[in-house]
């Protein structure tokens, strides 16, 4: 699985999840770890602004272990509803 985070500038960060590792809270605050450090060295300054993730309601993203990190960044987040694929038009799968 690839992972991809961007703003209006680019690419910040793109994480493969290892072959037979599956993603969790845990995992994922890594990965978002790594997102604010890939912000830190990409976008200096923009840290002191605010942070805007869109989640879905996928269990990692709403883990209360992910929501605390998010919290402890200061980074704001924006629930994506339910059921709207029309919403999130990058979001496919490749077969």
């Amino acid at each position: 699985m690839c992972t991809v985070f961007w703003d209006r500038q680019g690419i910040l960060l793109v994480e493969f999840l290892p072959r037979g590792e599956t993603i969790n809270a845990v995992r994922y605050c890594e990965t978002l770890r790594q997102l604010r450090r890939a912000i830190q060295n990409k976008r200096r300054g923009i840290l002191s602004q605010s942070i805007l993730l869109l989640h879905d309601n996928a269990r990692t993203h709403s883990a209360v272990v992910t929501q605390n990190l998010i919290q402890q960044f200061g980074w704001e987040k924006f629930d994506h509803p339910p059921h709207r694929p029309d919403l999130a038009p990058s979001d496919f799968t490749c077969s």
